[in-house]
């Protein structure tokens, strides 16, 4: 068992605090470094005037990878946290017409399915059963590190090619079982959560749509912001050290080796770093240009970086009568998708989701009223958007849209309002070009090639969260914990 040994972690986000669980029973001092004066970081909230949101993720799925990091130090998930399975998990509303409220019901989703088209009412079932293999088969590369080439060369990969397709588009795969482009498009919009389009987003993301049909879209009591909060809790009571309000600025080094960290309140001597704070922002800040080979400053600004989002988190009067989760679809939805990634300006017709929590969870709100959490994807950080010249114009747009798809009189019944564009994701919560799903997950961008979990640049460096192996969402983030986990045990613990 080591001894003496101490374990810095640069952020309190989902990773950090994964990670700090579960090195916590290691025999080692663990200490997380955070920034802010609360834990989180994305998976953080606002509270204000009694409505509270979910600063970022309000989607909360796949509970068996968090469970997991829980029953490692001999708690139950469940019994920390209160929540509810959500049925049906969200409506998806075409622009163009009609709408889908998915649920897992197998009989009931392809009746839905089969009123927009017949031929495709038997596809939900077929591509249930194939994700469901699909996934099994894929699990190994969701829980080991890709630290090389010869990662990719492994048997247990090659036989997963041909059901993957890596180079075939999730849309293209998604023809198999569908034929409507709409009924495509509720089983392809969750790429949006890796910040990619369906039409260029790789097949092998057809699982997460199954993950939520299988397991479920789960509402933590008080919203997403619960989990992180009682992560920190635990991490606490199981001797991790929290220090809030504490950014660090600058790692330091011995020649290439990391040996410790300078925070405003000084020098921390570490054995070892595991960097939670979003990845280019981070790197760029913490580490010496010249100490990065392969993350140079040239290298990052010649990657491919996830749009961004603009959010309008509204505090209403009165409670509207629609689903928790709301998904609308824009009419022109390739267009749209082009508007974020190639042209880099604002869509006059967006997509945009909207969660309307309090239909589930009263508390989130004052009595008699009731929160939006309203999300528009659009362009990451680019010379072609002036946020301070079309915050308000582009506010006013997305109120309109809202008022027309069912959230009547909604201008008169704001009560409170706070807007989050791109520039703010990137000047107030220091993320890389304010792209809020990090390094797109292109095929150049994966696995080994994307910032190795064991920091390939720099000695006594580890990663976590969404900028490293396997990627982003809560549920791959947790995953990224237990692999730089099992690293670092393997680096320093046992030796």
């Amino acid at each position: 068992m080591a001894k003496n040994k101490h374990i810095y972690i640069i952020g309190a986000g989902p990773g950090g605090l994964a990670t700090g669980i579960l090195l916590s029973k290691s025999g080692v001092d663990i200490t997380i470094l955070e920034r802010s004066n609360t834990v989180g970081g994305r998976t953080s909230s606002i509270s204000e005037n009694g409505f509270k949101f979910d600063l970022g993720p309000t989607f909360f799925l796949y509970p068996q990878a968090l469970e997991k990091i829980f029953q490692s130090v001999g708690l139950n998930l469940m019994d920390e946290i209160e929540m509810e399975r959500l049925d049906p998990q969200y409506r998806i509303i075409f622009k163009s017409g009609g709408h889908i409220d998915a649920t897992n019901d197998i009989k009931l989703m392809s009746d839905q399915i089969k009123n927009f088209a017949p031929e495709d009412a038997n596809g939900f079932s077929k591509f249930m059963d194939e994700n469901r293999e699909k996934l099994v088969k894929m699990e190994p590369c969701l829980t080991n590190p890709f630290l090389n080439i010869f990662s990719l060369i492994s048997p247990r990969l090659l036989k997963l090619l041909p059901m993957v397709k890596p180079n075939q588009s999730l849309d293209t795969y998604l023809k198999r079982f569908f034929k409507d482009p709409r009924i495509r498009l509720a089983f392809s919009f969750q790429s949006k959560y890796l910040g990619m389009s369906p039409f260029v987003c790789p097949s092998l993301f057809s699982i997460l749509s199954f993950i939520e049909y299988e397991y479920g879209i789960y509402h933590p009591t008080g919203g997403c912001n619960e989990i992180t909060k009682v992560m920190a809790r635990i991490a606490k009571e199981n001797g991790v050290e929290i220090k809030l309000n504490e950014p660090v600025e600058e790692i330091l080094f011995d020649k290439n080796k990391a040996t410790g960290v300078r925070t405003n309140k000084g020098n921390y001597r570490a054995d070892a770093i595991v960097m939670n704070a979003d990845f280019a922002r981070a790197a760029k800040t913490l580490i010496p240009n010249r100490k990065r080979k392969r993350w140079t400053d040239q290298k990052i600004s010649n990657k491919n970086f996830s749009c961004s989002t603009f959010m309008l988190y509204l505090g209403i009067e009165g409670l509207y009568d629609v689903p928790h989760h709301n998904i609308y679809i824009s009419e022109d939805y390739q267009s749209n998708l082009e508007d974020i990634e190639r042209r880099h300006v604002l869509s006059k017709l967006p997509s945009f989701y909207v969660q309307n929590a309090c239909v589930t969870d009263p508390s989130l709100a004052p009595k008699g009223n009731s929160t939006l959490y309203v999300l528009v994807p659009v362009s990451h950080e680019h010379e072609n958007i002036d946020w301070t010249a079309n915050t308000s114009s582009y506010r006013n747009l997305i109120i309109q849209e809202l008022e027309k798809v069912g959230f009547t009189n909604l201008k008169n019944r704001i009560i409170y309002e706070k807007i989050i564009t791109p520039a703010n994701w990137s000047n107030q919560y220091n993320i890389h070009l304010g792209a809020t799903f990090n390094l797109s997950h292109n095929l150049k961008q994966m696995l080994y090639l994307r910032p190795r979990n064991r920091f390939e640049d720099c000695e006594g460096i580890y990663l976590v969260g969404g900028g490293t192996h396997p990627g982003s969402g809560l549920p791959v983030i947790f995953e990224s914990a237990g692999i730089t986990s099992k690293l670092i045990a393997e680096d320093i613990i046992l030796n």
